[in-house]
């Protein structure tokens, strides 16, 4: 049985595209009552990632309203009388020419709190940007590649969670109300800590500079061995018969079979090797 620490909370999220709906998700698995308010236009993820949007919004009430509109911003404002927790994704002067100012809504709703996710920490939170343009600010691209993993949306989708956990649970200890900006590039500089400190960097010890740790080709595919830990690393060495095996030595054991076969020959030991597969 999951626990639903949010049970009964109510959430309303005007956050759109990707990090403000996976943290409206995880909070509605979390038992958060979620309102889900979508511009006339809709949410662009329903354009070009449909499945996903579809599966960032199950299970919330989704409304469309417009909130340029005397009507819509009516209808946002009933809402938000019975809300505990707005999460918010737009730049601080879209919401300001909205009348969303966080003063002026905790003046109203003096019980609610706020997630406000932005592109950059104070005192650049209108400057543009998106996930491609944070990496690349904090040292994560490997041009001319564009990256596999949206680690700056889903970082901060995460953060935003944490946030959002921290201020109920601050308010519910009789703290107040308070207001929380989380910022996507903060949240990639938090992913580049590793590389800076060398980890995954050219030939450091998580970036090729062990034979145990590294991508392999099989005679059909690759396979990722972790054998970081000594325990693991001396079993690996004892099962394939081998005594201090460079890259080289590893690679020709290792064409020997398909990477399946080596996956669950690996599980059979409690070794983590682990067949390279497609999303």
């Amino acid at each position: 049985m999951s626990l639903q620490p949010l049970l009964d909370f109510r959430v309303v999220s005007l956050a759109v595209n990707l990090p403000g709906p996976v943290a409206a998700s995880q909070l509605c698995r979390l038992g958060a009552l979620v309102t889900k308010i979508e511009p006339p236009a809709g949410d662009p993820l329903s354009v070009y990632a449909p499945q996903l949007y579809e599966q960032l919004r199950e299970g919330q009430n989704v409304r469309t309203l417009d909130l340029k509109s005397l009507a819509g911003m009516d209808e946002l404002r009933d809402l938000l009388t019975e809300t505990d927790l707005l999460l918010t994704s737009s730049r601080p002067a879209a919401l300001t020419r909205l009348g969303l100012t966080w003063e002026g809504l905790h003046q109203r709703y003096p019980r609610l709190v706020q997630v406000a996710i932005v592109g950059f920490a104070e005192p650049r939170q209108d400057e543009p940007g998106h996930d491609l343009t944070y990496q690349a600010m904090t040292g994560l691209l490997d041009p001319p590649h564009l990256p596999h993993a949206l680690i700056a949306d889903i970082g901060g989708a995460q953060q935003a969670v944490i946030a959002a956990m921290s201020l109920l649970l601050a308010r519910e200890r009789g703290q107040g109300a308070g207001y929380v900006e989380v910022s996507l590039a903060e949240a990639a500089v938090s992913f580049s800590d590793p590389v800076k400190a060398g980890m995954t960097s050219n030939g450091g010890i998580l970036g090729g500079g062990l034979p145990g740790y590294g991508l392999y080709d099989t005679s059909d595919g690759w396979i990722a061995v972790a054998a970081l830990e000594r325990a693991f690393w001396e079993r690996l060495q004892c099962e394939l018969n081998v005594t201090a095996p460079t890259k080289t030595d590893l690679q020709k054991v290792f064409r020997s079979r398909t990477a399946d076969e080596w996956e669950e020959w690996a599980l059979e030991r409690d070794l983590p090797i682990a067949a390279v597969r497609q999303p």
